[in-house]
Order: C-alpha cells, then sequence, then structure tokens
C-alpha cells in the first residue's frame, strides 16, 4: 500500500497525534446521570476545540454536553451538499485508559511482546491482519492500557486531514463540518447530538478497523434489565423461608441456550443475547443483559425469548418479584442508508482513489452513526486502521492512519465534483 505523493505527510502527522491525544485518559463510565459520564473526557475535548480554532476553522464551539462543531468552509464557487466527518473521544470502560504510554514500532513479523505486562502478546494466531503489516511501523501501548484508537484513531484522522484542506486552499470541496463527542463507548454519544445545528446533508464517522472497510450495517440493539427481588431471612434460620435473589438470577442465566444466541458461539449475521452485568445480593439482584441482531424482527425474538425464561424462573417462585425493562439503544444503519446509496458509493470511490479496494462489510456491533442515521442523518462508518479495540493488545498501523486520513480528503473532493 503507498500513499499519493501529495498526502506524504499525512500518516506522519495522523500518528503524532494519536499518541498525544492517547496520552489523554478519556475513559466513559456506565450508570451515572451526567453527560459526559466522566469529567476528564472534556480534556480531549477541550483540547479539540483549541486547535480547530487555531487552524482558522469558523463557527466552532462547545456545548453544555461536550459536542465539538466546527466548519472548514468551502473552496469553490458553487453550492455543494455540506458533508460531516465525526469521531467520539472516549474509551471503553472495559480496560484502563488511565497513563497510556503509546510505543511506536517497525515490525518485523511474529508475535508481538508489550514490555509493560509478559502476559500481553499480540500473536498473529489469534489476529491474522497482524501478518499483512510486516515491515510497516505500528503504534501499540504497552500492554498495561489499551491504546485508545477506537476512537482516537478517528480523531487524529479527521484533525490531520483538516490540517492538510486548510494548508492547501486550492483543493476544491464544499463546506465540511467536524464533530467530535463523547460517551459513545457507553451508548449514549448522540443522546444530546442536534442535528439540525450539525447541518450536514450526510457524515461518516471514522471508527471502524481494517484499511478499506466501510461499514453500512450495524447490529440492531436492545438493552434488558432484570431486577430479581428475593425473600432475605438470616441464613441460620433460611429453610424454607429465605428466597435467594442471586440464585434466581443464576438460573435465568442458565436458561439460554448453551450452543448458541451467545457472542461466544455466533458470527456474522447471527444475533445473541449476552448477560453483560450481573451484581447484588441475596435480597436483590439485577441482571443486565446486551441483546443483538442485524435483523429487527429477530432482535424482538430475541427479547421475547429472554422475557419467557424471566417469566418461567419467576413463576417457579412465586415468593419472588422479578421485574422486566428494556430499552431499544439504536436501530441497523442498513435501514435508512439504503434509500441514500450515493453516501456508500462515494466512500467506495474514495478508498479506490487512495490505492484501496473498498470492502462493504458489516459490524457485530454499533456506531454513533446507528442512532445518528436512524435520526435523519445518513452516517455511514469508515476505518481507521485500528485492531483488537477495548484490549491491552490493541494496535494500528501508521501507514493505514495516512490511507484513513487520504479518504477524508477525497471524500471532501468527490462531494463538491
Amino acid at each position: 500500500m503507498t500513499l499519493d505523493t501529495a498526502y506524504a505527510g499525512l500518516a506522519a502527522d495522523a500518528a503524532e497525534r494519536l499518541v498525544r491525544y492517547a496520552q489523554i485518559d478519556t475513559q466513559s463510565k456506565e450508570d451515572v446521570e451526567s453527560f459526559p459520564s466522566t469529567e476528564k473526557q472534556w480534556d480531549l475535548l477541550r483540547l479539540l476545540h483549541d486547535e480547530l480554532a487555531a487552524l482558522g476553522l469558523e463557527d466552532v464551539s462547545i456545548d453544555e454536553y461536550g459536542y465539538v462543531f466546527a466548519t472548514l468552509p468551502s473552496t469553490v464557487d458553487r453550492e455543494v451538499p455540506t458533508i460531516g466527518f465525526l469521531a467520539h473521544v472516549d474509551t471503553s470502560p472495559d480496560v484502563s485508559g488511565t497513563n497510556v504510554k503509546p510505543q511506536r514500532i517497525r515490525y518485523a513479523g511474529g508475535d508481538i511482546a508489550l514490555p509493560g505486562d509478559p502476559r500481553q502478546v499480540i500473536r498473529t494466531h489469534d489476529d491474522p491482519e497482524l501478518a499483512k503489516h510486516e515491515g510497516h511501523e505500528l503504534i501499540t501501548t504497552d500492554g498495561t492500557t489499551l491504546l485508545g484508537a477506537d476512537d482516537k484513531a478517528g480523531v487524529a484522522e479527521i484533525m490531520a486531514a483538516v490540517a492538510y484542506l486548510v494548508a492547501h486552499p486550492d483543493v476544491p470541496h464544499g463546506p465540511v463540518r467536524i464533530g467530535f463527542n463523547p460517551d459513545e463507548e457507553v451508548s449514549r454519544g448522540t443522546d444530546y447530538f442536534d442535528i439540525a445545528r450539525f447541518g450536514a446533508d450526510a457524515a461518516y464517522t471514522l471508527d471502524g478497523s481494517t484499511a478499506g472497510e466501510i461499514h453500512d450495517e450495524t447490529f440492531s440493539a436492545a438493552r434488558v434489565d432484570v431486577t430479581v427481588r428475593g425473600r432475605s431471612v438470616h441464613p441460620g434460620w433460611g429453610k424454607g423461608e429465605l428466597v435467594n435473589a442471586l440464585k434466581l438470577a443464576a438460573e435465568i442465566i442458565q436458561r439460554l441456550p448453551a450452543d448458541s444466541l451467545s457472542p461466544e458461539t455466533t458470527s456474522g449475521r447471527e444475533g445473541y443475547i449476552h448477560p453483560h452485568d450481573l451484581h447484588g445480593d441475596g435480597g436483590v439482584a439485577k441482571l443486565r443483559f446486551i441483546v443483538r441482531d442485524h435483523d429487527d424482527v429477530r432482535l424482538d425474538e430475541h427479547v421475547a425469548l429472554l422475557r419467557g425464561i424471566v417469566k418461567a424462573v419467576g413463576d417457579a417462585e412465586p415468593r419472588a418479584v422479578l421485574e422486566v425493562t428494556e430499552k431499544i439503544q439504536y436501530r441497523n444503519m442498513r435501514n435508512e442508508l439504503s434509500k441514500r446509496p450515493e453516501i456508500v458509493e462515494r466512500a467506495e470511490e474514495a478508498i479506490r482513489r487512495v490505492g484501496l479496494e473498498p470492502v462493504r462489510s458489516l459490524i457485530r456491533g454499533g456506531t454513533d452513526g446507528s442512532r445518528l442515521t436512524e435520526k435523519g442523518l445518513p452516517t455511514p462508518n469508515l476505518f481507521t486502521g485500528g485492531h483488537a479495540y477495548h484490549s491491552e493488545r490493541e494496535w494500528i498501523c501508521v501507514e493505514d492512519m495516512g490511507l484513513a486520513t487520504a479518504v477524508v480528503i477525497e471524500l471532501a473532493v468527490l462531494w463538491a465534483e
């Protein structure tokens, strides 16, 4: 893979930004009322606001919820559609994002042992993409934290593309809107996103993985919470009286299909019911499930199956009270993107222009684009070059970062042609 000579500095700029942004702890947090969910996300959001202003963009703003918006003005003298580029600043709650120590290495092949924790090894056996990058420069962590390329790589690539376009006003493009947001990792990234104020006809998130990929289909997602209220009695006198909420919660999990409908037994378009969190005591236990499928009807069937299991466990122990609440988190973006095929087709053409063959693929997950598309802003997802997200073994190829940055620039040009 080679970059056009006009983009020679893009990879270096994007990589420098990622290393710098990765060292700012922006881990989000589940189940809090504040938005953003953690104060530390403001550190990067404010920095990005200032960097966009320093580049000379117009309408640079940061609102009370942390959304950073800015406009790169058009360089053509005719009316063309406004497009947007989006990325989220928060990192996953699953793995620490504190004291990240990025390292840049020239990959010579084989497994990569990470220096901060001998248990953390990036293995070619586990990650087939790694072998394709022999001879390339990679960025990893020391093995004690995640890297945060999900999605600080997307942030860095958008910023590098903006810097290039500002420095090259001869490049013809229409108005480009830039947006950075908090709390994507806790499924709240678009809760207060003002689509009208953003003002784009279409947008692209940079929150994908392998170079060349376009995601135009995601899971549809539901969250199901189950509260189990047992009957507390001193265990010494519990015979015939005590009803243990934790045991009933465990029975709900035990009744799930053993060889299907779980993340560990499914792939492709297959959905699942995943017990994501269990906490409580013998008196009250709370279960959280994430339910996923690419088909909305199948998603409803999975939720109904889970409700049926909860009812059966409750019917068998009438002294307990079992409560179920459910919430649709996002819908498959395919439902709406299929009505505007030119949005994905232009992304494919931009990817071809930087020397890659585009690959349309589905996500066994979701992006901010899932909810934005459902709300009226069509937003497919583009690659960043990162891999093994949400783990200490996360890595990204610097050359692929340059390609992703170049795709942003080419898309801006394409929409003005």
